[in-house]
């Protein structure tokens, strides 16, 4: 944690990084206060409760967690391409022992609470996603472009899942899959 950067800005690195690799529940006030050289006092004084510090570090920094999978808006991609270099890097991510899945997913669901304010930043988030891949969909000229970007949402969900369970990488099966579902919707 850098010691010289704003309290707020301290509680939710640590925060997301404590919550992404541990769990919303497994770590408590006083730990996530510790970690991030912040007293519970002002934490308080920054956030009515922990509640409010799971949704804010997911809002400001589960976006740069995921930053990696989408190519850059400007880069000379087909729209198949792009859908496909999503998972690609989610193959690139499974490998990695840090790998714990998805942020938004993860925390959503540690949640059990769909009107959890995280959940609702989890629930735009993939709506963002499913979004993405619809509008590469519709590029691609498919016939149900909403459907086949359910799908790789799914898919992509469901692969992050597996990864982060089984602790291991997804060996090319979201890639083959997402290419599966390409060709099969062309």
């Amino acid at each position: 944690m850098t010691s010289n950067a704003p309290p707020r800005e301290r509680l939710l690195r640590a925060a997301a990084e404590l919550f992404y690799a541990e769990g919303t529940a497994a770590v408590g006030v006083e730990r996530l206060c510790r970690t991030a050289g912040v007293s519970k006092k002002s934490m308080y004084q920054l956030f009515a409760t922990k509640d409010e510090v799971i949704a804010e570090s997911l809002r400001v920094h589960g976006p740069a967690a995921v930053a990696g999978y989408f190519p850059a808006a400007d880069a000379d991609v087909s729209p198949r391409e792009r859908i496909l270099h999503v998972f690609a890097r989610l193959e690139e991510q499974s490998g990695s022992p840090s790998f714990h899945g998805c942020p938004f997913a993860n925390t959503a669901i540690e949640l059990h609470d769909p009107g959890h304010e995280a959940a609702a930043v989890a629930l735009e988030f993939k709506n963002q996603m499913e979004g993405y891949f619809r509008r590469q969909a519709e590029r691609l000229g498919v016939s149900d472009p909403g459907f086949l970007a359910a799908q790789l949402l799914l898919l992509f969900d469901g692969s992050s899942v597996r990864a982060a369970i089984r602790a291991e990488p997804l060996g090319g099966l979201a890639l083959r899959a997402a290419t599966h579902l390409l060709d099969t919707a062309s």
